[in-house]
């Protein structure tokens, strides 16, 4: 073993004589390493010291070397930061005490600082860079202290935006750490949260597959907050709205988060007819739509439906406008308009169980009594039509569950075997309704 330390001892002293024996008098290439031939030496020595000495895990040898540099050449090499933080995670990782390691991780933010102040115009490397690996190392060691590492969190956030290098796993980080300190820090407001939300919200309207994670967290975060209740974003759009009134895009603002806020008062109503007039869309005759039925106002949810319908030309667009014109007029038993709807609807997709849904009830409201059955056919239709439904409604549960209890309730309106007997229909046979909405369907004769 004393040998081994005799020839790394040796080694070392040999490596520091090479490099005095060179020639540092360049200024051009050398200066940044010190003044004087000497100086730069023994500089660079300490360099490559820092790098050996941490690849041998000699921790305490290693930060003597990085003393030497940050004191007397901080701005030479970049190496000398990265093998500082390096150096720093190590000795906060094998840490004692609470207080030693509080010590080692204010060092890693010291080197992060310094190197920000000496590197931070680098072309790649800058602030922007720098501020981000802070940002992530931040996250790993100063989790109890959330001012800081929010701090932290922004300042790299603040960077990624002005350089246009953004990283959505940091931004959601920030903007979540800020949300959930919303209920306990006073010093985080609701105006700061909405402000926050406004500002980053362009960053993750469009995202790639593998960052929608980050997206997610971003829009769960703002969503769960507490800060945009509809009382402070009313607050809030009030103000800016009073001094702004024909902005769009302040409008578009408010109108997007407070109907992701569910709001129901004059103010949001006024709003949004406001934004519609200034900017008439489906998605926004829908918001309107949606805001004016919570409220009973179906005549009013009809209107801005039936108005986007006329000047939307996107298929696509027209379905939920549909669904919506459907089930308010068959909640208002107005079966003709409500089984129009919903056969706009089946012509533009086929496959939107919506369609069938209201369809069937449209069917089952009207008793053809030219069926010589007590007018029960319609409930064969019906009940196909709502078995149409169960099938394609998958990911509505809720609808799904009221078309099963519809079916049901069709299946035990059927006919009994002797009144079908009378009427000459046999179980099993094909049979096509004759009046009401659902003439002209072809179904199956059913017996209760």
């Amino acid at each position: 073993m004393k040998s081994v330390k005799f020839l790394l001892a040796a080694v070392a002293v040999f490596i520091g004589m090479s490099v005095s024996a060179q020639d540092f008098s360049d200024d051009v290439k050398y200066g940044m390493w010190g003044a004087t031939n000497e100086e730069r030496a023994s500089n660079i020595g300490a360099s490559n010291y820092l790098k050996d000495e941490l690849e041998a895990k000699n921790f305490d040898a290693a930060t003597v070397y990085l003393q030497q540099l940050l004191n007397n050449c901080p701005g030479a090499s970049q190496q000398t930061f990265a093998r500082g933080v390096t150096l720093y995670k190590n000795k906060a990782n094998r840490a004692r005490t609470v207080e030693q390691k509080k010590m080692y991780i204010d060092s890693i933010l010291l080197i992060y600082d310094l190197r920000l102040e000496y590197f931070g115009n680098h072309p790649k490397n800058g602030k922007d860079y720098i501020l981000d690996m802070k940002a992530r190392d931040m996250l790993r060691f100063c989790t109890t202290n959330r001012p800081l590492l929010r701090e932290g969190l922004k300042a790299a956030v603040d960077a990624a935006i002005e350089s246009g290098r953004i990283h959505h796993d940091i931004a959601s980080s920030y903007f979540k750490y800020l949300c959930e300190d919303f209920e306990y820090d006073d010093n985080v407001t609701s105006d700061m949260i909405l402000s926050e939300y406004e500002r980053l919200s362009p960053i993750f309207a469009e995202v790639s597959a593998e960052d929608e994670q980050y997206k997610d967290i971003f829009e769960t975060s703002f969503g769960t907050s507490g800060a945009a209740s509809c009382e402070n974003l009313e607050t809030l759009f009030s103000e800016k709205l009073a001094a702004n009134p024909d902005s769009e895009e302040l409008l578009a603002q408010a109108v997007a988060l407070m109907s992701r806020a569910q709001c129901t008062s004059d103010f949001f109503f006024a709003t949004t007819e406001k934004y519609y007039s200034v900017k008439p869309s489906s998605e926004t005759a829908l918001f309107l739509a949606q805001g004016f039925q919570n409220r009973g106002e179906n005549d009013k949810a009809l209107k801005y439906l039936r108005e986007a319908l006329a000047v939307e030309t996107n298929p696509s667009a027209k379905e939920p406008l549909y669904v919506q014109i459907a089930l308010i007029e068959i909640g208002g038993h107005n079966y003709a308009a409500a089984a129009e709807a919903a056969r706009e609807l089946r012509n533009i997709n086929p496959d939107n169980g919506y369609s069938y849904f209201i369809l069937g009830q449209c069917y089952a409201s009207t008793p053809c009594q030219e069926d010589k059955v007590g007018g029960t056919s319609v409930y064969w239709a019906a009940y196909d039509a709502m078995a149409q439904a169960v099938n394609l409604l998958k990911d509505e549960p809720e609808v799904q569950k009221a078309a099963q209890q519809l079916m049901s309730a069709y299946r035990s309106a059927f006919p009994v075997q002797e009144s079908c007997f009378f009427a000459e229909l046999t179980q099993g046979d094909r049979y096509t309704i004759l009046c009401g909405f659902a003439a002209g369907q072809s179904t199956t004769v059913r017996y209760r």
